[in-house]
């Protein structure tokens, strides 16, 4: 018989079958498994049950990749033009420059290989299967469709499974579903063929672990085919999207090989109409291209990022990918996992309800009833385990609810003393409930707690402060509505006093004629710090949507608490977005900030939609079925303390503790970071521009050519370096989170950057041109080195006014840079040296200079800081680049 079908996942809706029909369909006998010749037919057929891996690329291919960026080529065109002029030291620094750069990109793609390496690493080594009617420990591997798969509390499940029996089966499918929560397993066929993979309660999945009970189930998807097999293909098709900055930078190094290349054309054109020597001319376009080109500034941006990822260890954030710690200033909206990230990631009791009142946080059996006896029942009716350092242990709704004891005073081995338990009824995915039966003496209690709606119906009575009274059935399952409908796992407590011991074997006399107690309601709760993190998002113009595999309710109470979204706020649920076309979810994805019951494709299928609306997006997760699309997010943000190695494998971004809040930090890093490349390209690219405007206009003003190549290679030298750098270390701006994301399609060169580059560079070189011009009126003989002086000290006056966009130079508000003086002062002495150092004189074409002349430089230096300082008071009044 050909099972095909069980090999797709896709193809048949297993949940929705009997386990009888399952087996006809597989062609196995429960009770006997498959024979040998047909299992190793099915092998044959559907080959390994393991995670297929693609071609890896070559290192060759790898390289070819990085070298590929337009910039990388102009930088290496640079390297070969100064090598030829003579200038080694360029040209040696380009090369490392970009070696480096090349280094750290090969690293970063080794990650989505890493990624799916752990994905194979969380497959179950070996299985217990029944075969030919004996049960075998195989290699996971060998797994077939059709295999019995016998399964126990501490198993990982080796692959898709159609239980046939679950006795009290319970297993954590954090991976799949990011909920912490364990779920409750039975052998029942879920009628829904549409259900979730959180709705499926009849299936156990390849890679989730077992953590209660015991079970069988048939074997319906392998390998590839697997719930995490489909993730993995979906992690491997995803491709990483390039960066803002990469983009922006990309685009800049286009139109500046362009641009420089004509400037340099046309220099070199007029000085020969001049009649200057052609080879003169020509060395000095070349060092002019040379010069104009900032070699420095992959270097400088490799720094911010790096110093950017330092900062961020200390803020519980470990940066895996350089280049996300910009990204995350940039991204406009933020899609963050609930469990965890903005919710605590354990169960609490919020809520305690008992005769449709709160029952007040009183201590243990001195409190009034029904509170005492609510609480005697959580601590009891539990589970939960002391370690040996006092902590609880279990399942988590069961701890919560024994803290919730505790904090009235009520400790279980405390109670047990004097009421030990004699019989319990364990709960199971069909009942619903738990009931434990303790004695004490002839006195017998039996407290049963499970889901309202299968416990309410059994109780005839419910406990006041005076004694019992008929039960308002109606009115109490319409309360435990409510508090569901606020987001509330809701759990129903009853008792029942016996005068001697039931049966055991009687569980539906056990249970029944119960007396209600009161109702629990327990959730995730949501972080402290989280709802001012989200306040802070949306200031900063960046919108936070919670992505989740939780219950619609739930999902909506805990957004509305953090203010993600008010009151009647929509949450879009997974079976919904199925039955949207891609037009209608592109027209609701923008409004849209709350998601339940979502699977890894369609978390993708989010992430898209924002980015074909030109939105930047920030994908936090953990678990194996966030993997995808951390990877196709512009940045990916994993969870480093509950998250599993695939996805942090796929992110870029790490956070230590967990937290939404980190998150908000890490923005603000970003943004600084954006901010310092930015001031960067300002400064090199103004310095540039004036030597540019320099030799352009001294021809027009019937002055001979300013400056020599040497001049103009030494100028690059010294300026663009040093300074440069120390630029990468700037604090961040005032109100920086206060301000708009930059929009993705935004130039660097936007809100009055180029016309600063032009104007500035102008006045940097018109000051240079009053310097010659005066020098050579008065007629002094060096005129060419104050030339060469003013411009080199005009763009450390510069740079230093620069260090902030709007902040004046002396607001006490933009915090010092240390780096950034020591720059300008070194800057500073080797420009003195070369004046006044008599064996470089002749190297670099320089002469000392008087103190009157040495005066007049450092006064016509000034002039540049003092216009840019004007420019900014304009800014900040709005009267000239307003943003």
């Amino acid at each position: 018989m050909s099972v095909a079908s069980a090999g797709d996942g896709e193809a048949t809706a297993w949940h929705a079958l009997a386990a009888e029909e399952v087996a006809r369909r597989l062609g196995v006998k429960i009770d006997s498994g498959l024979p040998r010749g047909e299992v190793e037919r099915r092998q044959a057929e559907h080959g390994p049950n393991a995670i297929r891996e693609g071609r890896p690329r070559t290192l060759l291919e790898r390289i070819a990749s990085q070298l590929g960026d337009f910039m990388i080529l102009v930088l290496l065109a640079a390297a070969v033009v100064s090598g030829l002029l003579g200038d080694l030291s360029d040209t040696i620094a380009i090369v490392v420059i970009v070696a480096l750069n090349a280094l750290i990109g090969l690293v970063q793609e080794s990650r989505a290989e890493r990624a799916l390496e752990a994905l194979k690493s969380m497959s179950a080594p070996h299985a217990r299967v029944l075969r030919d009617g004996g049960i075998e420990r195989i290699a996971a591997a060998e797994i077939v469709p059709g295999d019995i798969v016998m399964l126990e509390a501490g198993d990982i499940v080796p692959a898709d499974l159609r239980l046939a029996e679950a006795a009290g089966l319970k297993a954590d499918e954090s991976l799949l579903t990011g909920e912490s929560v364990t779920v409750e397993k039975c052998a029942k066929a879920i009628g829904d063929e549409a259900a979730g993979v959180a709705e499926r309660a009849g299936m156990a999945f390849k890679g989730t672990t077992i953590t209660y009970g015991r079970g069988v189930g048939l074997a319906v998807a392998t390998g590839m085919a697997t719930e995490v097999g489909r993730i993995a293909g979906l992690l491997d098709a995803s491709e990483r999207v390039r960066t803002p900055l990469q983009r922006r930078l990309e685009a800049f190094g286009k139109r500046l090989a362009v641009l420089v290349m004509v400037i340099c054309t046309v220099i070199f054109a007029i000085g020969l109409l001049r009649g200057e020597a052609p080879l003169l001319m020509f060395l000095t376009a070349v060092s002019l291209a040379v010069a104009a080109i900032p070699e420095a500034l992959p270097a400088v941006v490799t720094v911010a990022l790096a110093l950017g990822a330092r900062r961020m260890v200390v803020r519980n954030a470990l940066i895996r990918s350089l280049p996300a710690v910009e990204t995350l200033g940039s991204i406009t909206f933020v899609c963050s996992d609930k469990t965890g990230t903005l919710t605590e990631n354990r169960m609490r009791v919020e809520e305690l309800r008992a005769l449709g009142e709160r029952v007040l946080p009183t201590a243990g059996s001195a409190a009034p009833e029904p509170a005492a006896t609510l609480r005697t029942a959580l601590a009891l009716c539990n589970d939960a385990v002391r370690a040996g350092d006092g902590s609880l242990v279990g399942d988590p709704t069961e701890t919560a609810l024994a803290e919730a004891a505790a904090g009235g005073g009520l400790v279980r081995e405390t109670l047990e003393r004097d009421w030990p338990r004699r019989l319990e009824l364990p709960f199971d995915a069909d009942r619903k409930r738990m009931t434990t039966i303790h004695r004490s003496g002839d006195r017998i209690v039996a407290y049963t707690k499970g889901a309202p709606e299968t416990v309410i119906p059994l109780s005839i009575r419910e406990l006041t402060a005076t004694g019992e009274i008929e039960i308002a059935r109606a009115e109490r399952l319409a309360e435990a509505e409510r508090m569901a409908e606020e987001g509330l796992r809701v759990i129903a407590v009853t008792r029942r006093v016996w005068r001697e011991m039931p049966d055991a074997a009687d569980a539906a006399a056990i249970e029944s004629e119960l007396t209600l107690v009161g109702l629990v309601g327990l959730m995730d709760p949501p972080r402290a710090e989280a709802r001012d993190a989200v306040a802070t998002c949306r200031a900063a113009g960046v919108t936070p949507v919670m992505i989740t595999g939780d219950h619609p309710a739930t999902a909506q109470a805990i957004a509305h608490r953090l203010g993600i979204v008010e009151d009647g706020g929509r949450v879009l649920t997974g079976r919904e977005l199925a039955e949207l076309s891609e037009a209608e979810f592109a027209r609701l994805v923008g409004d849209v900030r709350v998601y339940a019951r979502m699977d890894p494709a369609q978390k993708i299928r989010i992430v898209e939609a924002l980015q074909r609306n030109g939105e930047l997006v920030a994908m936090t997760g953990d678990g194996v079925n966030d993997a995808p699309a951390l990877k196709r997010a512009d940045i990916g943000v994993a969870m480093g303390k509950g998250g599993t190695d695939v996805a942090r494998e796929a992110a870029s971004l790490v956070l230590v503790d967990d937290n939404f809040a980190t998150i908000v930090k890490a923005i603000e890093e970003g943004r600084r970071i954006f901010d310092n490349v930015r001031k960067f390209i300002k400064y090199t690219m103004t310095s540039n521009s004036g030597e540019i405007w320099t030799i352009f206009l001294a021809p027009f003003l019937g002055l001979p050519v300013p400056l020599l190549p040497i001049h103009i290679l030494w100028i690059n030298l010294v300026t663009d370096g040093l300074p440069g750098l120390a630029l990468a270390a700037e604090g961040r701006e005032p109100g920086v989170m206060r301000r708009p994301p930059r929009p993705p399609k935004e130039s660097i060169f936007a809100h009055g950057m180029w016309q600063h580059m032009v104007w500035c560079g102008l006045a940097m070189g018109l000051v240079s041109l009053a310097a010659q011009a005066g020098a050579i009126a008065s007629g002094a003989s060096h005129w060419q080195t104050m030339v060469f002086t003013v411009l080199t000290l005009s763009q450390m006056g510069h740079v230093l006014a620069i260090r902030s966009d709007r902040a004046s130079f002396f607001d006490s508000r933009v915090p010092r840079n240390p780096m950034l003086w020591g720059a300008v002062a070194l800057t500073f002495v080797l420009q003195m040296a070369v004046i006044y150092i008599p064996a470089l004189n002749p190297i670099f074409h320089t002469a000392p200079l008087t103190d009157g002349e040495l005066a007049v430089c450092l006064a016509l230096s000034t002039i540049v800081f003092a216009l840019v300082e004007i420019e900014k008071w304009l800014a900040r009044r709005g009267l000239i680049y307003r943003q």
